[in-house]
């Protein structure tokens, strides 16, 4: 498939994209298809430019030269509601407005949905459903009545997730959904997204910095290195010991999951101790 050819199923696409900050590019000649209908997730280590790709997806950050394409066009040149009811982003640290109450913050995910005169072809009644059911998916019902800002950063975070669900895209992206979440609520998260992927066919493009949960919930995974895209594909085509070394510059050995049967990474560290020879009387056991 050509990255390059708007006739393609992907519904986002990047094509020849550098984006960058000042003088710096950060993204170089970034072509890339995203698989619609799937789980993809990007990787990568640290400054690589996966939070600068997923801006440049979301329209946040325009290109200095290629394209993002959104359904084979240009997505800088649609209009902004248009794309938001296509596309929902959670940036990795969304700034929360003062006094405003959870369900309120929830709600704010409908507004693409309503025109300058009213909602689009919707009911009130539609969108207090749309938003209760994200409170329910991400188990902050609980929270509706609550100020934002009194929160947790882990209550809070699956706040945003509530608010993008709410927002009803066909494509989700999301920077970071894991972050301030203890490991049985990152667990309970990846977990509602991959639903929310099976059961709604939503395309989600995800940046994840655990290399093991990414490989247990992606379909198509994305490992970036200085701005550029070096491994790209189906996890047990990724995650491979030389492909984390040559991104995270980590010795490593890729074993089997024993849960998921996913690959999973095992650092080796320099003080990694190496087990002793087995004893005669150990190797007759």
């Amino acid at each position: 498939m050509n990255p390059a050819d708007p006739t393609s199923s992907a519904r986002l696409a990047a094509s020849g994209l550098t984006l960058g900050y000042a003088d710096t590019d950060v993204v170089r000649e970034l072509d890339l298809q995203v698989p619609h209908g799937k789980v993809t997730v990007v990787v990568g280590a640290n400054a690589c430019g996966k939070s600068t790709l997923l801006r440049g997806l979301a329209r946040l950050l325009r290109p200095r030269s290629g394209a993002v394409l959104l359904d084979g066009e240009a997505i800088h040149r649609l209009p902004t509601k248009q794309v938001a009811r296509t596309l929902g982003l959670l940036p990795q640290n969304p700034t929360t407005p003062e006094g405003v109450t959870v369900a309120d913050l929830v709600g704010r995910g409908r507004h693409p949905h309503h025109g300058p005169f009213g909602r689009l072809g919707r009911t009130r009644q539609e969108d207090e459903q749309a938003v209760a059911e994200a409170l329910v998916l991400t188990d902050t019902l609980e929270l509706a009545d609550r100020m934002v800002d009194e929160l947790s950063g882990g209550q809070r975070q699956r706040v945003w997730i509530a608010m993008a669900l709410a927002q009803g895209t066909d494509l989700l992206l999301l920077d970071e959904p894991t972050t301030y979440l203890d490991v049985a609520h990152q667990i309970e998260m990846l977990d509602l997204l991959a639903e929310l992927n099976a059961r709604r066919g939503t395309t989600i493009v995800m940046v994840l910095h655990d290399l093991n949960l990414s490989a247990r919930y992606a379909d198509h995974l994305v490992a970036l290195l200085h701005g550029r895209i070096v491994a790209e594909g189906t996890p047990r085509e990724v995650v491979t010991e030389e492909v984390v070394r040559t991104v995270f510059g980590l010795d490593n050995r890729v074993i089997v999951d024993p849960v998921s049967h996913t690959p999973l990474v095992v650092p080796v560290g320099r003080h990694t101790p190496v087990p002793a020879p087995a004893s005669p009387v150990e190797e007759t056991r």
